[in-house]
């Protein structure tokens, strides 16, 4: 399997070095959710968006890089990120929230 065909599907977002899990999974389980065209969306707390990312070569391996446009507690917010995988059913990453936090965060595979 190619990384793209590895990195589509749902990942449950399970620790972020910037938020707990309490605020992670306020109002739904904290998630990234990545299809097939490379568009998805995610949330984790009071921040939710779309995403529109492409697969990168780096030094370091293959790459999913996003940009995403949502909301912050309801106001205007966007950014960019990647996630990379660890294995089949893991991931690590970051969120950038334009003008705002970074936060690097784990996440699993999740059961569709």
């Amino acid at each position: 399997m190619t990384f793209k065909q590895n990195s589509i599907g749902k990942w449950r977002i399970t620790g972020m070095s910037d938020w707990d899990k309490e605020y992670c999974d306020m109002e739904v389980p904290a998630y990234i959710k990545i299809e097939k065209n490379l568009m998805g969306d995610f949330q984790f707390g009071l921040v939710s968006g779309q995403i529109d990312g492409r697969i990168v070569k780096r030094q370091g391996g293959e790459f999913f890089e996003f940009t995403w446009d949502g909301n912050d507690e309801c106001d205007p917010a966007s950014g960019s990120g990647w996630l990379m995988l660890k294995d089949d059913n893991i991931a690590e990453g970051e969120f950038k929230l334009h003008l705002e936090d970074d936060s690097a965060f784990k996440a699993r595979r999740m059961k569709e």
